[in-house]
């Protein structure tokens, strides 16, 4: 794939430590430890900061912190404290993973009912933007878990970076500007907002200096007084009112009574990898599971082009079938678990594919049910014990609701939307959901974000991408490119398609397919979606899609890489390398 100009996205640093030269172990035994330290992230400060905590002696998880609220910082558009996120952490010490779901939760006043027009119709602009849009946020009481429970500095120390970007300001860059013009109807409806984003009345400009003085003030309440400093006192009243003075109902004890979770993570053998990724809330560990059970029985790698993406299209198709009708929080839904993850059954849903042609998707209606931008950010961390995290944060669409409670800098997300709110009713990314989705006080969103590992008898692998309902099918792609001994840039740079059951349509980004490739999957009897081309039945897919972010530890030659998502064009690839001690 010929990728377009864009400069590279990601600040990746490999820090080598000369306590674990290769030359003192056996060369065919596995090394114990990573040789030093690698970080990819979305923003170049986000992984200086990550780096600037681990030479203060703080480890992966607090290096965590650090990317992730420095990314609440520089990248509004795509995440931050008034959102939420899932975080992937394996503990060398104890061989522990454990799943931290800092998902937001629904409010009280936020029924199925709230969400209808007088004549019953869906509305949409409340569903996406504004107070009613707002789920009460998670992200800070993730950094405040993750400080407290695993990391070794004090929650103070992993925020500072945050704190002096928020208060001393960043350039801003070209998709910042490109993101608040396209939402900028929304956004200039909240004074908060305009306090925040605007000069004298004017948005900003590429290249100005932005400072956030209020979400510096709010993270330095987060800093000296933990989960209160956010959920309680002066920040929570002014999160209330903003709230309220919209038009929307928080309430204290709900905002209050917020707490993550830690749910285990769900595991899974894949031909020689053993796979750790996401649980419910995620959608996305379960339908990645599916896909890749299903897909196990072929030899990939020995077919053509269009057969592989054909299977690959048909596994995708009925793990998205089955992510609409039974997946939801499982605090609150009875999902079947045991079926959706068994090899027996990927195998029944294997033996409904003809090699030959596409399935239409209404055959797997089941039922009589009515039918049903991808702005996130992923980061990934290795540390020089073999600590490791994989973290995805999000505030849904573009600068999520768009509204700053006065006071705050927060920018409360609209993840609302993620919510079955009308069943049948595709969401912004045209996903549907049922019962199993539908919002309930105090209920997690079903979500598609899929931070994951990938571990074999060779290697170590993190990876992780923002994307909407495409995050599930990207990691997918990413861990076939794994499996087919691409490295961790070429994993980042694949080539991309998609397909979620409905709409019954490939879409692909930009040189993913030639026409060739393309025609012959219409032959097929598939829909294919290119960029800009509707005269072939699709809806002309956007140009590129997500940021995939990757690390990897190669335990047989003891070297890390990482992978730099060439199509976001914030910050750049960076390699820092210690010099080996004397012999």
């Amino acid at each position: 794939m010929s990728l377009p100009r864009f400069a590279v996205a990601l600040s990746l640093f490999l820090l080598l430590s000369p306590a674990l030269r290769a030359a003192e172990r056996d060369a065919d035994a596995p090394a114990p430890h990573p040789p030093g330290a690698a970080i990819a992230s979305a923003h170049k400060l986000a992984t200086e900061a990550g780096f600037e905590i681990l030479h203060a002696g703080g480890n992966a998880f607090d290096a965590a912190v650090a990317v992730s609220s420095v990314l609440s910082v520089v990248e509004p558009i795509s995440s931050g404290l008034g959102g939420g996120g899932f975080f992937l952490l394996h503990d060398q010490r104890s061989g522990k993973d454990v799943f931290i779901d800092a998902r937001e939760t629904a409010p009280a006043a936020a029924t199925p009912q709230a969400y209808l027009l007088a004549n019953g119709d869906f509305n949409r602009d409340r569903a996406e933007n504004g107070p009613w849009a707002a789920g009460i946020p998670g992200l800070p009481a993730a950094l405040v878990h993750l400080a407290k429970n695993y990391g070794k500095l004090p929650l103070k120390t992993s925020l500072g970076p945050a704190i002096r970007i928020a208060r001393d300001g960043f350039p801003v860059y070209g998709r910042l500007v490109r993101g608040y013009a396209s939402r900028r109807d929304v956004m200039d409806r909240y004074p908060g907002t305009r306090a925040v984003f605007q000069v004298n009345g004017q948005a900003l400009k590429e290249g100005d200096l932005f400072k956030q003085p209020d979400l510096a003030r709010t993270l330095q309440l987060l800093a000296e007084r933990g989960h209160d400093g956010f959920y309680q006192g002066e920040v929570a009243k002014k999160l209330i009112a903003g709230v309220k003075a919209e038009g929307g109902q928080w309430t204290a004890k709900e905002l209050a009574g917020y707490q993550v979770r830690e749910r285990e993570p769900l595991r899974f053998k894949y031909r020689d990898w053993q796979i750790t990724t996401a649980p419910p809330p995620s959608s996305g560990g379960v339908a990645v599971a599916q896909m890749l059970q299903i897909l196990e029985a072929w030899d990939l790698a020995k077919l053509d082009e269009v057969h592989r993406t054909h299977l690959t299209v048909e596994a995708m198709r009925r793990a998205f079938r089955d992510r609409t009708f039974y997946l939801g929080d499982p605090d609150f839904v009875d999902i079947p678990m045991k079926t959706l993850m068994s090899r027996d059954y990927a195998a029944g849903l294997r033996a409904t594919i003809n090699p030959e042609k596409a399935t239409p998707s209404d055959i797997f209606s089941g039922q009589p049910t009515p039918l049903e931008d991808d702005e996130t950010t992923h980061f990934s961390i290795i540390d020089g014990d073999g600590n490791r995290v994989a973290a995805t944060q999000t505030v849904n669409l573009l600068f999520g609701s768009g509204l700053i409670p006065p006071g705050t800098g927060v920018l409360l997300n609209n993840e609302m939307d993620d919510f079955a709110l009308k069943p049948g009713t595709p969401n912004a990314f045209g996903v549907m959901g049922f019962e199993a989705n539908a919002p309930k006080p105090g209920k997690r969103m079903l979500s598609s974000m899929t931070p994951s590992f990938m571990e074999s008898a060779d290697e170590v692998a993190v990876l992780g991408t923002p994307g909407g309902s495409r995050i599930i099918t990207m990691v997918l792609l990413g861990m076939l490119g794994y499996d087919q001994g691409l490295g961790a840039q070429e994993v980042a740079a694949l080539p991309r398609f998609h397909h979620q059951w409905y709409p019954d349509v490939i879409s692909a980004e930009s040189g993913a397919f030639s026409p060739q490739v393309a025609d012959a999957l219409r032959k097929m009897g598939h829909t294919v979606d290119l960029p800009g081309d509707t005269a072939s039945g699709g809806r002309g897919s956007s140009h590129v899609w997500g940021n995939l972010q990757t690390v990897s530890w190669n335990r047989r030659s003891n070297t890390l890489t990482g992978g730099a998502d060439p199509r976001n064009p914030v910050g750049e690839a960076k390699v820092e390398l210690s010099q080996p001690a004397a012999p």
